[in-house]
């Protein structure tokens, strides 16, 4: 089925992008080791994020969270493959959306499933303020929600199109 080529390539990449970046963080750091990069901005660092974004739900005596994200991301999953199914992905920017947020998706869910966690490494801070930690995963999911607004927004818009506008008249 084409409609599936684009999202499902991209959801591809951002997952072995993923995978591979988290393994290289966990074979070449020790948990919780930082190393700085750009001194007062950017830091790698080894990670652990047993919550969701920014640390949701990630306090230690939640015994459930593993159960509720894994489920969580499997329905999202299930999710984007029925809209890419009934045609939600036939322009560029729902198409990209949709696999970069898959993409996202499988890469945290084969943490979870894997070892209970998200691994993160990518740290950035300026002074005092410190962005949450974060993955390829996060920035496929980040990117894909911003190219679904942008999406909707275009689509919205050429609803509301009168159906005369865009043609000429001779």
């Amino acid at each position: 089925m084409r409609k599936f080529a684009l999202p499902l390539t991209l959801a591809a990449v951002v997952l072995v992008l993923d995978v591979i970046t988290k393994a290289v963080v966990e074979r070449s750091m020790e948990l919780y080791s930082r190393i700085e990069i750009v001194p007062g901005f950017f830091n790698l660092v080894h990670v652990l994020n047993k919550g969701a974004a920014f640390g949701i739900l990630s306090d230690e005596s939640i015994g459930w969270q593993r159960a509720f994200f894994i489920a969580a991301a499997l329905l999202a999953v299930g999710v984007i493959l029925y809209l890419i199914h009934t045609g939600h992905a036939e322009d560029r920017f729902g198409a990209w959306g949709l696999g970069l947020v898959l993409g996202g998706a499988l890469g945290n869910l084969v943490d979870r499933v894997r070892i209970g966690y998200v691994v993160d490494f990518l740290d950035f801070h300026v002074g005092g303020w410190h962005w949450p930690a974060f993955n390829v995963a996060d920035i496929g999911i980040t990117c894909g929600v911003g190219l679904l607004i942008v999406s909707f927004y275009i689509i919205e818009r050429r609803a509301k199109r009168p159906a005369s506008a865009g043609r000429e008249d001779a």
